[in-house]
């Protein structure tokens, strides 16, 4: 019966929830969450138009050369976004490689998970809510640090992640390259309802790769054609949060957007994660990191697993092999 079904899809769309407040809300752990260092932790206040109500924060190492490279970083519910920032790698990475780093951090006011709104239509579209706030962001960091502003980029974590696509759709102009760890693709969802469901149960799956390609099209500015940003897709196979099929429905968004065929030109193994890649030479446009017997979380290397799921030490740097893909290392 449909509504049996439906009734499934929602108790599961309820358990995700729970699963994902009592994972997400724990307090960040202490590991790592030095913002002394090499680098220089800023909280920067009136930097530009913020009709999301979001706060900015940058990091940056000491002496960064003009023309270094601006990635954005999105946290995921219930995080903090320095603490995040740093047990990633990406502040060690920053100063390793030179670049800068804009950690907006979401507001209780908006969202009482501390989620960022990647499900609500005016929360992402181009020029309103939290995109705009941190379009904003990205305006005022290439200005303060002189970033190379072909060299922007953007990645987030679990609802940060779903939040980092929709920023490549609708500022295609301004970033170009993504990651996405533990997300949903564009247009998975339209409202708190959806959002559960599609966590739960990814989908609609009867929705054709270049329908999915579509969703980012429309909230791209109106005749945009390209070139679209690249897109590093990366997934635990044994997320109970956010079901791991979402990110074979965001790599055929991706893949179908560039123009791609369904089968990836390379899949290689690497000890417990498999990359899968579309596109050709040093600059594919795609490519999807399976991390096998990983659950909800971004995976690093080594170090020390954190109670609250924010890192999962999975033998795998996605930071460093991030920073590969999009060129940074």
């Amino acid at each position: 019966m449909k509504w049996s079904r439906e009734l499934r899809i929602a108790a599961r769309g309820l358990r995700t929830a729970l699963r994902a407040a009592s994972a997400m809300m724990a307090p960040p752990t202490t590991h790592g969450a030095a913002t002394q260092g090499p680098g220089a932790l800023t909280m920067v206040d009136n930097f530009g138009a913020n009709p999301g109500g979001l706060s900015m924060l940058t990091y940056a190492p000491r002496g960064l050369r003009a023309g270094a490279p601006l990635v954005v970083l999105l946290h995921g519910c219930g995080q903090e976004a320095a603490p995040f920032a740093s047990a990633s790698g990406w502040m060690a990475l920053a100063d390793r490689v030179g670049l800068a780093l804009v950690l907006p951090t979401q507001s209780a006011n908006n969202n009482r998970q501390r989620c960022f709104n990647w499900f609500r239509p005016d929360q992402v579209a181009r020029g309103q809510g939290e995109a705009q706030s941190i379009r904003a962001m990205v305006a005022d960091a290439v200005r303060r640090f002189d970033c190379d502003r072909g060299a922007v980029f953007v990645a987030g974590l679990s609802a940060g992640a779903a939040m980092a696509v929709s920023m490549l759709a609708a500022y295609p102009d301004v970033f170009a390259a993504g990651a996405s760890i533990a997300g949903l693709p564009v247009g998975a969802a339209s409202g708190v309802a959806s959002a559960l469901s599609r966590m739960a149960q990814a989908g609609p799956q009867d929705r054709s790769a270049e329908a999915w390609a579509a969703q980012v099209r429309q909230a791209a500015p109106s005749g945009y054609r390209g070139p679209w940003p690249r897109l590093s897709i990366w997934h635990g196979a044994l997320d109970s949060v956010v079901d791991p099929a979402n990110a074979g429905l965001l790599a055929d968004q991706w893949r179908a957007l560039h123009g791609l065929e369904g089968a990836p030109a390379t899949v290689t193994d690497h000890g417990l994660a498999r990359q899968q890649v579309w596109g050709a030479g040093s600059k594919p446009a795609v490519e999807r990191w399976t991390v096998a017997a990983m659950p909800h979380g971004y995976p690093v290397a080594v170090g020390a697993s954190h109670a609250s799921g924010v890192v999962v030490v999975a033998g795998v740097s996605a930071t460093d092999l991030i920073a590969r893909f999009w060129g940074l290392t």
